[in-house]
C-alpha cells in the first residue's frame, strides 16, 4: 500500500513539473524555437524567469498571474496545463498501477502528448509530427503491456485509424476540392489507434465526433458564424483519446455484455 501511495504522490508532483515543460512545447515547437535555448523568459519584457517564479501552479498563484518584472498578465493557460497534466498522471496511476505499472507510465506519457496536441491545435491549428511520432513509439511499447487487449489489436487499431482518416481526407479532396481533415489529424489518429487498439480507437472516434458535433453547433448558433469556417478537430480527438484510455475498455465490455445478454 505504501508503494501505491508513493506512486500517486510522485505522479502528482512529476505531472505538474512535466506540465510546465509541456507549456514550453506548446509555445516553442509550432514557432520553430529550440526547447532548450533561450531559457524561460517573460514573452512581454523578455526578462528570464527565476526558478522560484517557475514552480508549477504555486508561482502563478503567488504572483497573481502576472510577471514579476513588467506586471503584464500571464495567460492562465500555463497554470491550467500544469494542473491538467498533474491530474492526468494521477489518473493513470489510479487506473493502471495496480494491474500493470509499466502501462500506467505509458498512459501518463501518452496523456501528456494528447494534452500537447489539444493545446497546439487549438491555438495554432496544427499538429507537429513529433507529437504523433512520440505517441506511435509509446504505442509500440504499450501493445505488450495493455491489460485490456491483445498486442495485435493495437496493430489493427493503427491500420484502421490510418485507413479511415486517409479515406475521409482523399474523398473530401475529390468531392469538395479541399481538406476536410489536416494531415496532422491523420497521423495523430493513426498513432492513437496504435496505442489504444482498434476497439478503444472506435470508442475514441465516437466520443470525438459526438462532442465536436454538439460543441461546434453551439458555437455556430451562438456566434452566428459562417458555415464554411474551419475549426480544429484534434482537441476533440485528444479528449476522446484520454476518455477512451480511462474508461474505453469498461464501456466496451459493458456494451458487449448487453449484446450477449
Amino acid at each position: 500500500m505504501i508503494y501505491y501511495i508513493t506512486a500517486i504522490i510522485l505522479a502528482a508532483v512529476l505531472g505538474l513539473c512535466v506540465g510546465s515543460f509541456l507549456n514550453v512545447c506548446v509555445y516553442r515547437i509550432p514557432n520553430g524555437i529550440s526547447l532548450s535555448k533561450p531559457a524561460s523568459h517573460c514573452p512581454n519584457c523578455k526578462n528570464p524567469i527565476r526558478w522560484y517564479d517557475n514552480i508549477p501552479v504555486l508561482s502563478f498563484l503567488i504572483l497573481g498571474g502576472k510577471c514579476r518584472h513588467c506586471k503584464q498578465k500571464i495567460s492562465p493557460r500555463y497554470m491550467l496545463v500544469e494542473l491538467a497534466n498533474g491530474i492526468l498522471w494521477v489518473g493513470a496511476v489510479l487506473l493502471f498501477w495496480k494491474t500493470e505499472p509499466v502501462y500506467a507510465v505509458l498512459a501518463a506519457l501518452a496523456s501528456s502528448v494528447a494534452l500537447c496536441v489539444f493545446c497546439t491545435d487549438l491555438e495554432y491549428m496544427m499538429i507537429p509530427d513529433r507529437y504523433s511520432l512520440i505517441l506511435a513509439g509509446l504505442g509500440l511499447v504499450a501493445m505488450f503491456f495493455d491489460p485490456a487487449t491483445v498486442w495485435w489489436s493495437h496493430l489493427v487499431g493503427g491500420a484502421v485509424a490510418a485507413g479511415m482518416f486517409l479515406l475521409v481526407y482523399y474523398l473530401a479532396m475529390l468531392i469538395y476540392k479541399k481538406e476536410a481533415l489536416g494531415g496532422g489529424d491523420v497521423k495523430f489518429s493513426a498513432a492513437a489507434g496504435l496505442f489504444l487498439g482498434w476497439q478503444k480507437f472506435l470508442f475514441m472516434l465516437l466520443v470525438a465526433a459526438l462532442v465536436a458535433s454538439v460543441v461546434l453547433l453551439a458555437v455556430r448558433l451562438a456566434k452566428k458564424q459562417e458555415q464554411d469556417k474551419e475549426y480544429p478537430f484534434a482537441p476533440f480527438l485528444s479528449a476522446g483519446f484520454v476518455l477512451s484510455l480511462a474508461v474505453g475498455a469498461q464501456v466496451i465490455a459493458w456494451y458487449v455484455g448487453l449484446l450477449t445478454f
